[in-house]
């Protein structure tokens, strides 16, 4: 081969190498709760699979996971996992159904928060959103680091929805006690008012809902039903993103300005605590609205 060509060809792979690593985007997945969470991703149709798309995460711990160029798709936190009778895994809450650790191509078992995102979008933005359409199982934080344009804000759902839950949307632990999530108004009684279906299936028509304003009172970032798209969407370019479950809680306005990344972080009234003693019995939708 011409010296010149090989040459040639050699910076060309470069380039292409080097424009594929600045395209990525890297994910950084944080476990802050005092339990082990089991991570899953789902990537969405015609979209890049990824080198996994479940694992262990012990309470404390964080694993990073490269995005591929434009990948669209979810993640969220299964809890309270481990191999039943006939030796499939399977989780109480966010359970994928695959019967292993990996969901292997297999989505969340409402209720559960979700983290999505669709990266290089519209005009080369990243969209992304916390969504508590299909319900509550965790707390959860996405922070963005790097990036530019769009607003590239926090977003998440800060607050422990499960014990607050009303009770005819609560899902309990199978050996009692606490709840280990929060449905939606739509999985749990099916209407097509709340699940903006049917004659309900579209913006004009579908409205917030007395549950879906449960769940946006809490957490104000968070979409709340299916057309909560102007407080809810958030955009930014060229970042990464650290998703944290289960966050510390930020108790003041001064605390939030004293953090280094500077992310404002939502707030329910100046603060973002469940506090258990308020809802000792599980709170009424009276309370929270």
């Amino acid at each position: 081969m011409d010296r010149r060509l090989l040459s040639s060809t050699f910076v060309l792979l470069l380039f292409i190498s080097f424009f594929s690593e600045v395209n990525t985007a890297s994910f950084k997945i944080v476990n802050k709760c005092r339990h082990t969470i089991w991570p899953g991703f789902l990537s969405g149709a015609n979209t890049a699979h990824l080198t996994t798309t479940g694992f262990v995460l012990k309470p404390g711990k964080s694993r990073t996971v490269t995005i591929p160029k434009s990948w669209s798709g979810r993640l969220w936190g299964r809890t309270l996992c481990g191999v039943d009778s006939s030796r499939k895994f399977v989780c109480q809450s966010g359970d994928c159904g695959s019967g292993q650790i990996e969901c292997s191509g297999n989505g969340a078992k409402p209720p559960a928060t979700l983290a999505e995102f669709t990266l290089n979008g519209a005009g080369g933005l990243d969209f992304y959103d916390v969504s508590l359409v299909d319900g509550y199982n965790l707390p959860m934080l996405i922070v963005v680091k790097g990036g530019k344009g769009g607003n590239c804000s926090a977003t998440g759902c800060l607050l422990d929805l499960n014990g607050a839950c009303p009770s005819e949307l609560r899902v309990a632990h199978q050996n009692g006690g606490g709840g280990v999530g929060c449905r939606s108004a739509c999985e749990a009684f099916g209407d097509p008012e709340y699940c903006c279906s049917g004659a309900f299936g579209t913006p004009d028509v579908c409205r917030p809902s007395r549950y879906s304003l449960f769940f946006k009172h809490a957490c104000p970032r968070a979409y709340s039903y299916a057309y909560d798209d102007t407080t809810s969407t958030y955009t930014c370019a060229g970042a990464d993103y650290v998703i944290m479950f289960c966050p510390p809680p930020y108790t003041s306005q001064k605390v939030f300005g004293a953090r280094k990344d500077g992310a404002l972080l939502p707030l329910v009234n100046k603060s973002m605590i469940y506090i258990s003693s308020l809802h000792a019995n599980g709170a009424s939708l009276s309370g929270l609205l």
